[in-house]
């Protein structure tokens, strides 16, 4: 009865999430439902098991959807996110219009700068290019998307996006965690991504098809239903994007991408120069949660890098900014219901995670032929495709099962920079499903359909994806992490 009362809640989290239903009312029901099933105390599991979970999740990783969410406003207010998407599409032109789109998107969000607010900005970008060029106007998302939702969220080394933080408290790894294996997957989902498209590009203009028309879509991101699942896909409420003040004139290429590079820079310093050198042995006082810097060491750079990043990005662009506190307002804002609505998916899962029956997927998750890379990207997998959320379906799998194969690592050999690698990538990939909110958001803005677009979609963002994770799985297995 208890299995089939997770089956229960976890049944009804996907229906009612998918139908617009906030998660922040459907997480907890969910949990709930499976508590009731198992016989277990419903108000405890409310109030010390949900809110714990959740609490706890928050309390680690908010600083990070605040600062991200507070750059991408300021990024995209100054203007310097549609100046790096004109510098992109002069420097590379009509001629290479697909690729175009792609470094464009690549470069902002490895950055730091929130997906939304690049989807919001590389769409027109993208419409111009693709219509000079005469490009079908359906391969734009997949343009977009495999610039934005792919290797550099998930396996560039020393990305800030939040897939990438996750795993560091679990496991005592840095956002530079086997980066030779982040790198060799960066190159094959670009590659392969890049290859399908100008494939598609090239039978299109076989057969004589070119732009087509415009279309008017309503954006999502408008009515509420698809802003829920919207919110548990970025840490940006796509809500806030028409709030703050933009600027009258964009700043020079150069300006615009010195606070990403910034963000590099000092997120690299942070993880491998600074923090090492600091006596931190302060954090095992109670005070300070008697904690580790090896758990706090990685999202601690992160925050520090996009820290650095909005003060830098402000110096820049002051007199651009036609109202500072609007921005830095939106931004703050914009970060809330994301939080909140992930955290409440963490929270469904630690209840899940504390029923007796969970000892039955515990036992079937680590039976898994393959090992423990090979379970983790299955349990990873499934949970980031069920919730719609990378980060949600990560944080739920490593809540659950983080310890225990930490645990088999230290027994295997295994380093945990492997683990950290296969999980951030696992959470990457079935997330990208038609009903994720950034996939729907991204249709929207792009003026297509699911029927449109989404087969190419599902090739680079999903099919591209699960062969890099392939790699670096089988190449882990061999020679280890590097």
């Amino acid at each position: 009865m208890g299995l089939f009362g997770i089956l229960v809640g976890l049944g009804l989290l996907i229906f009612l999430s998918y139908r617009g239903w906030s998660i922040l009312l459907v997480a907890p029901l969910a949990a709930l439902t499976a508590a009731l099933a198992a016989g277990e105390p419903l108000l405890a599991h409310w109030t010390e098991t949900f809110m714990g979970g959740a609490a706890k999740f928050l309390a680690q990783f908010f600083p990070l959807f605040l600062l991200g969410a507070v750059f991408g406003k300021v990024m995209e207010d100054s203007g310097s996110v549609e100046a790096i998407a004109n510098f992109m599409m002069a420097k590379l032109g009509t001629g290479r219009a697909v690729l175009a789109v792609v470094v464009a998107g690549a470069v902002v969000t490895y950055g730091g700068v929130s997906l939304f607010v690049a989807l919001f900005v590389l769409a027109p970008m993208a419409t111009s290019l693709f219509k000079l060029a005469d490009i079908p106007r359906r391969l734009m998302p997949a343009a977009i998307a495999l610039g934005t939702m792919t290797f550099t969220m998930s396996a560039l080394p020393g990305t800030p996006a939040l897939q990438n933080a996750i795993p560091m408290p679990f496991f005592g790894t840095t956002p530079f965690a086997a980066p030779g294996l982040g790198i060799i997957a960066a190159a094959i989902m670009l590659s392969f991504g890049l290859w399908w498209l100008n494939r598609a590009e090239t039978g299109a203009r076989r057969v004589g098809e070119g732009y087509g028309k415009d279309q008017t879509v309503d954006v999502p991101a408008k009515e509420q239903a698809a802003r829920e699942r919207a919110t548990i896909a970025s840490e940006f409420d796509p809500a806030e994007i028409a709030h703050g003040s933009h600027a009258e004139t964009s700043p020079s290429a150069l300006v615009a991408l010195l606070p990403l590079v910034v963000v590099i820079l000092v997120n690299l310093a942070m993880s491998l120069l600074v923090l090492p050198q600091v006596d931190t042995s302060y954090l095992a006082d109670q005070r300070w949660g008697a904690t580790s810097l090896s758990a706090v060491a990685g999202v601690w750079a992160v925050v520090t890098a996009l820290a650095a990043a909005i003060v830098t990005a402000i110096a820049l662009n002051y007199r651009r900014l036609p109202s500072l506190q609007a921005s830095l307002d939106a931004g703050a804002n914009a970060s809330v219901l994301p939080a909140l609505s992930v955290a409440s998916l963490v929270g469904f899962g630690t209840v899940v995670a504390a029923l007796p029956a969970f000892a039955l997927v515990r036992h079937w998750v680590l039976s898994i032929e393959g090992g423990p890379l090979v379970s983790l990207a299955v349990a990873t997998n499934v949970l980031a495709a069920l919730t719609g959320s990378a980060s949600g379906g990560l944080t739920i799998a490593l809540d659950a099962l983080g310890d225990t194969y930490l645990r088999l690592a230290a027994e295997l050999g295994i380093d945990p920079a492997l683990l950290h690698r296969v999980a951030v990538m696992s959470a990457g990939t079935l997330d990208s499903l038609p009903h994720n909110g950034a996939v729907v958001t991204l249709l929207a803005v792009c003026g297509v359909t699911h029927r449109d677009s989404y087969v190419d979609i599902l090739v680079v963002a999903i099919v591209g994806a699960l062969l890099a994770l392939a790699v670096v799985i089988a190449l882990g297995s061999i020679f280890g992490s590097f």
